[in-house]
C-alpha cells in the first residue's frame, strides 16, 4: 500500500485556549490513542482535581508514560485522516514554536489556529498569526474553541469570527477562503461528528476540514539543498552526512559541493530507513556516503548542493524581521545567534534600513535608530563567519531564520537579498 501523503500541522494560538486538548482529542478521535488509555488519564486527572484535562494530559503525560513503559508513542504525534497522515508540530510556547518552525523538520504545511470563544483574539493570537504568515504557512483552519463555555452561542461565534477576519486580512490572509469551525475540544463538538449543539453551523467538522487541505508541492525542480544535521564516520563505509532534503533531488553518482566548507565529492550511495535508495526527494531524511570527503571536512550547518549550482554563502544579506521580544532595544552592532536550517551562526545588525507597520507591511520610518518588541523592519545583516542562506523567494526552505539570544527566540525573519561571498 502506498504511503498516504504527509502534512506537518502546526497548532497555534494563545496560551490556555485549548491547543493541547485539541491535539489530544484529534489523537483520540482518529484512533491513535485507545479509549482505555484516555479513561485511565481521566481517572488520574480527576484524582488530582484536574477533571477536564484528560486530552491535554494525553500530550503532557506521554513523557512519563513512555518512561513507565506504556507503548503508545504519541511523542511522534502522528494521526491519520482518510486522505493524509499528519505530524503535529506542537507549539507550547511560541518561542519554541518559532525555533522549531524554522529549523527544518517541522516546517508546517498548514496550521490550526485555536481561539477560545469567550476570550476571542488575544496577544499571542496576533503574534502567532503574524508569525505563521512570516514563516510562509499558507493554509490555516480556524477553530473557535470552548463553545460550551458560551452556550454554543452563534452570535458570539460570529463576533469572534469577524475579529479574527480583520486580523487575518491585516497580515495578508484571505479570511473569505478560510474555514472557521465552532468546536469544543473537550466535549468533542464538531471534531469528528457534527454537534447537535450547533445546528446553525453548516460547514465541515474538524476532521473533514483537514482533508480539504492541499498537499504541499515537493520543490523537485529547484536545485538540490540538503542542510547537514550530523556527520558520521562509519568503518568500512567512510564519511556519512545525515540530513533532510529541502529542495531538489539527490541522486547516486551526483557531484556535490558542501558550503561554506567549500568541499566537493561524489555521492556513492543514499540510505533511508536503513535501505539503500537510488534518489532522495524533498522531505526525505537520508544518510549518504560521499567519495572524496573526510569526516573533518564538513559539519552540521553546512549545506549540500550540486557542484554546478552550489549553495549560496552570504557575505551580507538583507532581511525582513519581526521582533517578538527583547528586553531593551536592538541597535546597530547587535550580534545575536541566527538559527537558519541547521546552522547557528552569530550575525551582526549592520544597518537598520526601515521600520514597517507589522499589520500592513508599509514603511513607517526610514533608518530608525533602534528596534523594539513588536517592530517589523528591513535590516542589513553580516554573519561573523561564513554561512549558507538563500533568499526566501527562491528557496524559502533555506530563507527563514529565528534569532536567539538570552535563551529565547527574540525575532523571526526571512532573507530578501544576498551579497554572496566568493568561495573559489
Amino acid at each position: 500500500m502506498a504511503e498516504k501523503p504527509h502534512l506537518n500541522l502546526a497548532v497555534i494560538g494563545h496560551i490556555d485556549h485549548g491547543k493541547s486538548t485539541t491535539v489530544g482529542r484529534l489523537m483520540f478521535e482518529t484512533g491513535t490513542v485507545p479509549a482505555h488509555i484516555i479513561e485511565g488519564y481521566r481517572k488520574e486527572a480527576e484524582s488530582k482535581g484536574k477533571a477536564t484535562f484528560e486530552f491535554a494530559w494525553v500530550m503532557d503525560n506521554l513523557k512519563e508514560e513512555r518512561e513507565r513503559g506504556i507503548t503508545i508513542d504519541i511523542a511522534h504525534k502522528r494521526f491519520d485522516t482518510p486522505k493524509f497522515y499528519f505530524t503535529v508540530v506542537d507549539c507550547p510556547g511560541h518561542r519554541d514554536f518559532v525555533k522549531n518552525m524554522i529549523t527544518g523538520a517541522s516546517q508546517a504545511d498548514a496550521a490550526l489556529l485555536v481561539v477560545a470563544a469567550a476570550d476571542g483574539v488575544m496577544d499571542q493570537t496576533k503574534e502567532h498569526v503574524f508569525l505563521a504568515r512570516t514563516l510562509g504557512i499558507n493554509q490555516m483552519i480556524i477553530l473557535i474553541n470552548k463553545m460550551d463555555a458560551v452556550k454554543y452561542d452563534e452570535k458570539r461565534f460570529e463576533e469572534v469570527k469577524k475579529d479574527l477576519g480583520g486580523l487575518l486580512s491585516m497580515v495578508g490572509y484571505k479570511p473569505a477562503e478560510m474555514l472557521f469551525i465552532p468546536i469544543s475540544a473537550l466535549g468533542g463538538a464538531n471534531i469528528k461528528v457534527k454537534s447537535p449543539d450547533t445546528p446553525w453551523y453548516k460547514g465541515p467538522t474538524l476532521l473533514e476540514s483537514l482533508d480539504t487541505l492541499k498537499e504541499p508541492e515537493k520543490p523537485v525542480d529547484k536545485p538540490l539543498r540538503l542542510p547537514i544535521q550530523d556527520v558520521y564516520s562509519i568503518s568500512g563505509i567512510g564519511t556519512v552526512p545525515v540530513g533532510r532534503v529541502e529542495t531538489g533531488v539527490m541522486k547516486k553518482g551526483m557531484k556535490v559541493s558542501f558550503m561554506p566548507a567549500n568541499k566537493e565529492g561524489e555521492i556513492k550511495s543514499i540510505e533511508m530507513h536503513h535501505e539503500e535508495i537510488p534518489q532522495a526527494v524533498p522531505g526525505d531524511n537520508v544518510g549518504f556516503n560521499v567519495r572524496g570527503i573526510a569526516k573533518g571536512d564538513i559539519r552540521r550547518g553546512d549545506v549540500t548542493g550540486p557542484a554546478d549550482a552550489p549553495p549560496t554563502v552570504a557575505d551580507e544579506f538583507t532581511a525582513q524581521v519581526v521582533i517578538l521580544q527583547h528586553p531593551s532595544a536592538i541597535t546597530i552592532g547587535y550580534t545575536p545567534v541566527f538559527h537558519c536550517h541547521t546552522t547557528q551562526t552569530a550575525c551582526t545588525f549592520i544597518e537598520l534600513k526601515k521600520k514597517l507597520d507589522p499589520r500592513t507591511g508599509q514603511t513607517k520610518e526610514e533608518n530608525p535608530t533602534f528596534l523594539k518588541t513588536g517592530d517589523a523592519a528591513i535590516v542589513q545583516i553580516k554573519p561573523t563567519q561564513p554561512m549558507v542562506i538563500e533568499t526566501a523567494k527562491e528557496l524559502p526552505q533555506l530563507g527563514r531564520f529565528a534569532i536567539r539570544d538570552m535563551g529565547q527566540t527574540i525575532a523571526a525573519g526571512i532573507c530578501m537579498a544576498i551579497k554572496p561571498k566568493q568561495m573559489r
